[in-house]
């Protein structure tokens, strides 16, 4: 029986897991784990438009500079004296625009996701450093900041209210992907964008709203960052989308489209996250933390492609051997 690659990652998620409450003292007590996945609620949330993305053969790379640019305006609006509930709408307006002029560039001017969003990584995080500056923004209500924490749970749980949402949004993404029309297209889409598009598929429509979907989340991944950790900066995030991209990448997610899972994407951020985690307790340092999850980056485009390479040369071999 062939092992499939995202079902590999949750093997070796689930065995990451158990080295943990093996060999770190605290690794399994409750506020550990609320810590841990609370801890990467905003790279799991902007992972779930991006696996549809990735699957539909594009990518946003601006998706940390989103995040970033929506906490310096959630910032500079609580400073200017705004309600928080008037900021959050017009935050995600903001990323609803900025999904927008992403999917524009790549379906009515017809350029490259990569490259746009490259454009557009720059560009928004540079609009954060224009909203907000060098300085932060603190002191956000704690009525809404206390649900972003770690040491807010759900009744009976060792989960975060942001996890919570995560695993709801992931649910609704995966009947979407996986049991639906929509899905079916996502799937012909990344596998042949020409044919998609002369059987009937409405292509450059459902790109832009992949898109439009991937701003409005990680504009909203910036609000719960800043509630988080209670500032508002323009560098928030940075980097993120390094740890988004490895994600779905390492859940068996075919960077060139056609091919992947919700399960898979999953399971790489939960691994990401505990394996962050599990470094972290055991006082390895960031940037060693950094090399790793670079390395499973590298490791999760390589490896799918030498068993390809291999079993396809070890069926030439076996071919020319009963010829």
């Amino acid at each position: 029986m062939k092992l499939r690659w995202d079902t590999a990652v949750g093997v070796l998620l689930v065995a990451v897991f158990l080295t943990g409450l093996g060999t770190t003292d605290g690794f399994a007590s409750r506020d550990n784990l609320a810590f841990a996945f609370n801890d990467i609620a905003e790279v799991a949330l902007m992972a779930l438009p991006m696996t549809l993305l990735v699957v539909a053969g594009q990518v946003d790379l601006s998706v940390a500079s989103m995040l970033g640019l929506s906490s310096a305006l959630t910032g500079q609006l609580w400073d200017a004296g705004w309600a928080f509930e008037t900021i959050v709408p017009v935050v995600l307006l903001v990323g609803v625009a900025g999904g927008l002029l992403n999917g524009w560039l790549v379906t009515r001017v017809g350029l490259p996701s990569l490259a746009v969003t490259i454009g557009t990584l720059a560009l928004y995080r540079g609009l954060a450093s224009v909203v907000l500056g060098a300085g932060a923004i603190t002191d956000f209500p704690e009525k809404y900041a206390k649900w972003a924490v770690d040491t807010t749970t759900v009744p009976g749980t060792f989960l975060t209210y942001p996890v919570t949402l995560f695993i709801v949004l992931a649910a609704i993404a995966a009947v979407v992907l996986h049991a639906t029309g929509v899905g079916r297209s996502l799937f012909a889409i990344g596998a042949q964008e020409g044919a998609a598009y002369f059987a009937g598929i409405r292509v450059k429509r459902l790109k832009l709203l992949l898109f439009v979907v991937s701003g409005l989340i990680s504009a909203f991944a910036g609000v719960v960052f800043t509630l988080r950790y209670g500032s508002a900066r323009a560098d928030n995030g940075q980097g993120f989308e390094m740890l988004v991209i490895a994600s779905v990448l390492l859940g068996g997610v075919d960077f060139d489209g056609g091919k992947g899972t919700l399960f898979g994407a999953v399971a790489g951020v939960l691994l990401i996250g505990v394996l962050k985690n599990l470094l972290t307790l055991n006082d390895v340092a960031n940037e060693v933390q950094v090399i790793v999850t670079g390395l499973l980056l590298v490791a999760s485009v390589l490896t799918p492609r030498l068993i390809t390479t291999v079993t396809a040369w070890r069926h030439r071999r076996a071919a020319a051997s009963t010829s």
